[in-house]
């Protein structure tokens, strides 16, 4: 785990939810006596999945006055009595531990949930949510692959929620500074943005199948996926270098950084056309995705009189070092400038022949900002920061990058049919194959 996102899990559990108005979300201390506990404006609310980011999640809304958490769900007794404990210390009041999230989209009590599951469980476990009218927090990247992502937009819409994914860059008043400076045109008219990750990763070695532990429930935690024997460099956290579960770390650091140079270049669909170099140049263990990654991703200009755009991905998760300051950034290069950028806290303005225009420092990716946007929204109706559309072009790069380097040849694109042209080997990677199971997205 990279330095910055260490920073981040540990500091997201004291920062202030600020960017939220409605005194409604924040209004008294979390160990309140019990009248306030039965507070009607509390929402009731449930956690999916208190892993690792899950946990970040689970620390805040232990001690959120603004939710009461009536379950934690986990196929992993261990991980679930955990969350279950910290909810317990910080609310004053237990919540209900169960391991099948039916039981929780079944109790109409339940407005809200939280979803931090492995990648596979992104996509089945939100559209189920909202079909049973619960508002959605997925966990980044919304989906598993690209035809899922569409339907949860489907979902979302059809059921009336609010669906907020966990790129909480979104919410953080220095990125959204940063970004309303580029619209000012302080670059002139931006037409390339790059994202890297470059951070040293560790090795997941090589194993073979066995037993799972008493205390995981491996058949319930395969949910739709076509069964495999487990593995135990398949979790926790090591679920996400298999094809079958995960989306590498393009679909884990990567994406936060792919969702702020999408924002930055200002588009709002698919690109055309996506070209990659890349694989496994370092690690040789079971990892299936790629510990390096060379993308290019071109839109078609908008217009006749437009000019075609780039945004460009670079990954080395196994570089011990940073570039440009960060070792996930950001650079926009427009006609009259560029700009540099970090989510960690930090932008720098550059005019012609590189003179400083603006350097400005602000606050690390806000946790706090991010649920408070979620829960103000799902008391206005408004659309959240990172809703499910906006986060749907983001994650679809992650897929479409992964299909290009697996392909190893160019990947041409329709943004309005969401479906890759004269290609069929590599189209059939837009969705996968599910098992009959009560989770598998109709697709």
């Amino acid at each position: 785990m990279s330095n910055t996102r260490r920073e981040f899990l540990g500091q997201s559990t004291t920062i202030a939810a600020t960017t939220a108005s409605a005194a409604w979300l924040y209004a008294s201390e979390a160990n309140a006596d019990d009248k306030a506990k039965s507070d009607p404006n509390r929402l009731t609310v449930a956690v999916i999945g208190p892993g690792g980011m899950g946990m970040g999640h689970t620390n805040l809304l232990a001690t959120n006055s603004a939710v009461r958490v009536a379950y934690v769900c986990d196929v992993d007794e261990q991980r679930a009595a955990r969350a279950a404990e910290t909810i317990t210390k910080g609310s004053g009041q237990a919540p209900k531990i169960v391991k099948d999230m039916r039981q929780v989209f079944d109790d109409k009590e339940v407005k809200a949930v939280w979803i931090a599951t492995p990648d596979h469980w992104h996509a089945p476990a939100a559209i189920l949510a909202a079909n049973a009218g619960k508002h959605v927090y997925v966990e980044k990247p919304c989906s598993h692959n690209l035809r899922e992502g569409r339907l949860m937009i489907e979902a979302a819409r059809k059921n009336k929620v609010v669906m907020q994914v966990g790129t909480q860059t979104r919410s953080t008043a220095h990125a959204i500074k940063g970004m309303e400076k580029l619209k000012t045109g302080v670059i002139g008219e931006i037409l390339v943005a790059k994202a890297w990750n470059s951070q040293r990763r560790s090795t997941i070695g090589k194993q073979q199948p066995s037993e799972p532990p008493k205390n995981l429930d491996y058949d319930l935690w395969l949910g739709p996926v076509t069964y495999r024997p487990y593995q135990s460099n398949f979790l926790h956290g090591i679920w996400r270098w298999w094809y079958d579960f995960g989306c590498g770390d393009i679909g884990n650091d990567g994406v936060h950084d792919i969702d702020v140079a999408l924002w930055g270049l200002g588009m709002k669909t698919h690109p055309t056309r996506i070209a990659a170099l890349g694989g496994k140049s370092f690690f040789d263990d079971d990892m299936q995705h790629a510990d390096t990654q060379y993308i290019v991703y071109e839109y078609a200009a908008a217009t006749k009189a437009g000019k075609p755009k780039q945004l460009i991905f670079e990954q080395r998760i196994w570089s011990p070092y940073v570039q440009e300051g960060f070792e996930n950034g950001n650079a926009y290069y427009g006609t009259e400038g560029m700009m540099i950028f970090g989510k960690a806290g930090k932008y720098a303005v550059y005019g012609p022949k590189n003179k400083l225009i603006e350097e400005s420092t602000g606050n690390a990716p806000d946790l706090a900002a991010h649920h408070a946007n979620f829960l103000e929204c799902i008391r206005t109706g408004a659309r959240p920061n990172a809703d499910i559309e906006i986060n749907h072009l983001s994650t679809a790069l992650c897929h479409l990058g992964n299909i290009a380097t697996r392909a190893g040849r160019v990947i041409h694109f329709d943004p309005a049919k969401e479906q890759i042209t004269g290609d069929s080997e590599a189209a059939t990677l837009l969705t996968r194959e599910y098992r009959d199971h009560w989770a598998r997205p109709i697709v």
